[in-house]
């Protein structure tokens, strides 16, 4: 059943990649949507199974190094951790599979882009399946690649190239630092597997390594290393520019990116090296604190955003902070369950959002939108569905998941924790807001397209929506089922057994009243507040903007993360670049290597073509002189 899991992605993007243009769109279509479903569905089945019976294996498929003490497999590790991210993945991308068939029906390259789609999963797959930390780099590695498959599908637009180029390298940054970290983990371990590693941790916790002169706490090292790889993958603050540029790729990319794959590995891995981070205070705080500003950064810059796949994504980055702070406050279980959910209502919001953008014939930006919400009656619905579970609506699966995390962080006692609730407070007040300022101009409102009727507006075919329908239900109910399973405390433990390290005991205590019912109190307040102000009164709106027009600017344009990496990082290179380019490269090293002497041979041959003139006289000269230069050397010698 493990193998069928892992290997029937593989196999769907085989016939799907080699096969697609013998066996047509639609046999690609339907095989590799059948494959991966059968996959989710054996997934299920797994993780009932260590739900029930508490099943834990690792299969070993086979050998990848076998020298001395290190033995390196390729294996399928089951577990409670890995089970949860197998129907995670398997799950949302099963329908992603399936949504793809509608949306990309006028494409014409559908084989090929299954085939990404189930690499994509399979890589993912391999990746929260192993037992050690070369086969995960080999996941890591691998979604990272499908990524840039996938984000410049439409490799004839230049900004779907860029977009891919720019997701690549920005992810070798944190990618650099992760290997680093597996290298330094062999260096002091010998060893890079799971449980061997881990179980040497306590010993080696007040150990110190010297680089350059300067001393280091090796966990500390280690853990920091091993998180710059995490804030690549899951585009943590300075890392995460290619995230919003990322929404070049059709929108059932960005719905498996951000709800399944890729985003949430950074997470995984976190969580997974759990029993190395419990050591290392100073790594748990970097984790909180790099959380806690990338979610309010993302919270405030997705306000002022028009493009609605763009809104999302600031959405995911800001929930990914949420989960990063969870874990930094060691609260990982929380995590996962933010994950989890998350995964749910995500999916949902881009797959709704490209139910939209279907609808509007590729139209993205929502202030030409509005007045649509008759027209597109189940879209609407399921895009509402999705908001208020982000947003953390009393009772839906956000609201225990997100709630949880903000409450765990105060229950903490330090300063982090405390720092971590408030900012977490205030940005579920934002992401109430720019959420509902999305669901507002998208579907109320005055109808403002201009390029389309609104007569041509039409709800999506079924096989859109639904995959929506199902969604719909894990964002409506995930949290309320699960909730006693992965963060009660009489359960959690039992759960998540040996898969999760807990060197402090999760607190039994709960927060002051008035701080439970704060967030849900704003929640629900911001739903009158941004009706009043994208939809009841815009002109407060408009002159709110035009009296912070400074504010504005700065939100509106990312921080100016992009500027700044423009002016300190990508400009001097390219100047340094051309310098080498035609300084060293043309002017010294062609002009005096290669084509230097190609220049000397050619000039050479010119002259030597004169003597083929075709007269015996000159032949005759010819020879002459060389018979004197013979005899010459002769009597020299």
């Amino acid at each position: 059943m493990e193998y069928a899991i892992l290997f029937l992605p593989l196999l769907a993007s085989i016939i799907s990649g080699f096969f697609g243009k013998i066996i047509g769109d639609r046999f690609s279509e339907l095989i590799t949507s059948l494959l991966v479903s059968i996959s989710a569905i054996l997934s299920i089945i797994i993780f009932y199974q260590v739900l029930a019976n508490g099943y834990e294996n690792n299969l070993i498929v086979t050998t990848w190094l076998n020298s001395g003490s290190l033995n390196v497999n390729w294996s399928i590790k089951i577990d409670t951790l890995s089970s949860v991210m197998l129907l995670v993945v398997t799950f949302i991308s099963a329908l992603v599979h399936i949504y793809s068939i509608g949306y990309m029906s006028n494409d014409p390259h559908k084989p090929r882009f299954m085939a990404y789609l189930s690499l994509f999963t399979f890589s993912m797959l391999t990746l929260v399946t192993s037992d050690n930390f070369l086969q995960l780099f080999f996941g890591w590695e691998g979604v990272g690649l499908c990524s840039y498959f996938l984000i410049g599908f439409w490799y004839k637009k230049d900004s779907a190239n860029s977009a891919a180029i720019k997701a690549f390298l920005v992810n070798r940054v944190g990618d650099f630092g992760f290997a680093l970290g597996i290298f330094l983990i062999f260096y002091l371990f010998g060893n890079i597997n799971y449980t061997e590693v881990f179980n040497q941790i306590p010993i080696i916790k007040e150990q110190e390594i010297s680089i350059l002169g300067i001393k280091f706490n090796a966990i500390n090292l280690i853990c920091t290393l091993l998180f710059i790889g995490a804030m690549g993958k899951s585009a943590q603050i300075l890392l995460h520019t290619w995230l919003p540029d990322a929404m070049e790729g059709p929108t059932p990319v960005s719905a498996l990116i951000h709800a399944a794959t890729m985003v949430t590995a950074g997470v995984f891995l976190v969580v997974r090296c759990s029993p190395i981070f419990e050591y290392s205070e100073f790594a748990l705080s970097l984790v909180t604190v790099v959380g806690m500003i990338t979610a309010i950064f993302a919270a405030s810059v997705a306000l002022v955003q028009n493009d609605i796949k763009k809104i999302i994504a600031y959405s995911t980055c800001s929930q990914l902070g949420y989960m990063f702070f969870a874990a930094g406050v060691g609260a990982y279980n929380v995590a996962m369950f933010h994950l989890f959910t998350h995964a749910f209502f995500k999916a949902l919001l881009f797959l709704g959002s490209g139910s939209v953008i279907h609808a509007f014939k590729d139209e993205q930006d929502i202030t030409k939108m509005g007045g649509v919400w008759k027209k597109l009656p189940y879209t609407y619905a399921f895009m509402v569905i999705g908001t208020l579970a982000l947003t953390g609506f009393p009772f839906l699966s956000g609201y225990y998941s997100k709630d949880a995390i903000i409450e765990f962080a105060y229950l903490r006692g330090n300063a982090a924790g405390y720092w971590a609730a408030t900012i977490g407070v205030f940005t579920a007040l934002l992401t109430s807001i720019y959420s509902w300022r999305l669901i507002f101009k998208t579907f109320h409102g005055n109808y403002n397209n201009k390029n389309l009727e609104i007569t041509n507006i039409h709800e999506s075919s079924p096989v859109i929506l639904i995959p929506l329908f199902i969604l719909s239900i894990g964002a409506i109910s995930s949290g309320f089922i699960f909730k006693d399973l992965f963060i009660g405390y009489e359960k959690t433990y039992i759960f998540w057994r040996d898969s999760i390290l807990f060197l402090e005991p999760l607190s039994k205590d709960h927060p002051p009243n008035w701080f439970i019912f704060l967030t849900p109190a704003l929640v629900l307040l911001s739903i009158p507040l941004s009706y009043y102000l994208f939809l009841k009164n815009i002109k407060i709106t408009e002159e709110l903007v035009n009296m912070n027009k400074p504010i504005y600017n700065f939100l509106k344009n990312k921080w100016y993360f992009d500027e700044l990496y423009e002016f300190t990082l990508i400009n001097p290179a390219k100047k340094i670049g051309l310098f080498f380019w035609k300084k060293i490269d043309l002017a010294f090293i062609d002009r005096f290597g290669p084509d230097g002497i190609s220049n000397l041979i050619k000039n050479f041959s010119f002259k030597a073509v004169k003597f083929q003139s075709g007269f015996i006289y000159q032949y005759a000269f010819v020879m002459l002189i060389g018979f004197s230069l013979f005899l010459t050397l002769l009597i020299i010698n």
